[in-house]
């Protein structure tokens, strides 16, 4: 389970390392070089540049963050009965009678096409703490949803 842990930290590294070579080398070049032109009150290359350095900051805070709370993650804590992080849960819609495979990861390793979906997204936030035979109504973007969980397999039965 570490090794999910340390792979999610990677990504956040590689990530980071990317922007902070374009925060202190390539955006630094980009000011200069609009900087060149004159008049800046009208150039948009130096607006430009000068937005992607605040969005590029922002964006290295967050992440700087997101790497301190994954050190406190403790996978070790998860639930052995309940769906929590790395639970495959099947639900069954309702309404429309079919089943649907979810795998709850973090936001850094969400992927809806996949069936890899957060646990801070609407569905992830309400299957947390579920287990077979719960029913579940989810408030999404596409309207509300009612789900039975059908079946569940956690971290630790994958193992």
């Amino acid at each position: 389970m570490t090794d999910l842990a340390e792979k999610i930290k990677q990504k956040l590294k590689d990530e980071i390392a990317a922007l902070e070579h374009e925060l202190h080398s390539e955006l630094p070049k980009e000011i200069k070089t609009a900087r060149a032109h004159g008049d800046l009150s009208e150039n948009a290359e130096y607006k430009y540049a000068k937005e992607r350095q605040s969005y590029v900051s922002a964006r290295l805070s967050q992440l700087h963050q997101r790497m301190a709370n994954l050190s406190l993650m403790n996978l070790n804590n998860l639930p052995k009965d309940r769906a929590a992080y790395g639970s495959r849960v099947v639900v069954m819609d309702t309404e429309k009678d079919s089943k649907i495979t979810y795998k709850l990861v973090t936001v850094e390793e969400a992927d809806a096409a996949r069936g890899l979906i957060s646990t801070s997204s609407p569905i992830g936030r309400a299957l947390l703490g579920k287990k077979v035979g719960d029913e579940v109504r989810v408030t999404t973007p596409a309207g509300v949803k009612n789900y039975e969980v059908v079946e569940l397999v956690t971290i630790y039965d994958e193992e």
